[in-house]
């Protein structure tokens, strides 16, 4: 008999929530509400919905480290898939709605520009995470490169956040309080990794 998965609520959950922001983009576009730049609301949308789902799938080790929630995992991957989705949509709408698909343009744009350079390090850096998101393909890379390459999220996330505080300029609030997430949950991750790892050492001596 098939053992029944736990908090399946949290998973659909995070599925709708996940399409939210976009169905709300194109009703605001529908609606002619974007604003006087339509092309920046819906760029600043898409990839500030990336980055908030980008730091939710790196809130999951953290909360299993300190309250021993192991099933916040099975939102790991669709928060980081859905990170990935609004990541390419924004990079579309650079490349695309931006300058209408003109490679040299944009890549005059990305040379120019530090935080176009800085935001496409990034997407870069999701792009193999997104691939090998699956379970087949850690299994494939063995867990221990799995591992070691997923853990480069944290430097995809630190780039967006640089990436969007160069491209709001003096309107620094929010990428500060998204820098101060970053930071708060690398720093529980390590403490509690160096907390569990002395009290083995003293177990061994």
């Amino acid at each position: 008999m098939q053992k029944k998965r736990p908090f399946p609520t949290f998973q659909l959950l995070i599925h709708l929530l996940a399409w939210l922001p976009l169905l709300w983009l194109l009703w605001a576009y529908w609606q002619d509400q974007l604003g006087f730049n339509p092309v920046r609301t819906m760029t600043l949308r898409t990839g500030k919905t990336a980055l908030i789902l980008l730091l939710l799938s790196l809130t999951c080790t953290p909360l299993n480290l300190i309250f021993g929630w192991k099933w916040v995992y099975r939102l790991r991957r669709p928060s980081g898939v859905y990170a990935f989705f609004y990541a390419a949509l924004h990079f579309l709408t650079f490349v695309g709605l931006d300058y209408g698909f003109d490679l040299a343009l944009a890549a005059d744009a990305l040379r120019i520009n530090r935080f176009a350079l800085v935001g496409l390090a990034s997407f870069l850096i999701l792009l193999p995470l997104a691939v090998t998101s699956t379970r087949r393909a850690m299994l494939w890379m063995g867990e221990k490169r799995w591992r070691w390459l997923h853990r480069l999220s944290y430097l995809a996330a630190a780039l967006a956040i640089l990436h969007y505080a160069l491209l709001v300029r003096q309107y620094y609030t929010q990428p500060i309080i998204f820098g101060a997430i970053l930071a708060l949950l690398l720093g529980v991750r390590l403490v509690v990794r160096r907390s569990a790892s002395s009290k083995e050492q003293k177990f061994n001596i």
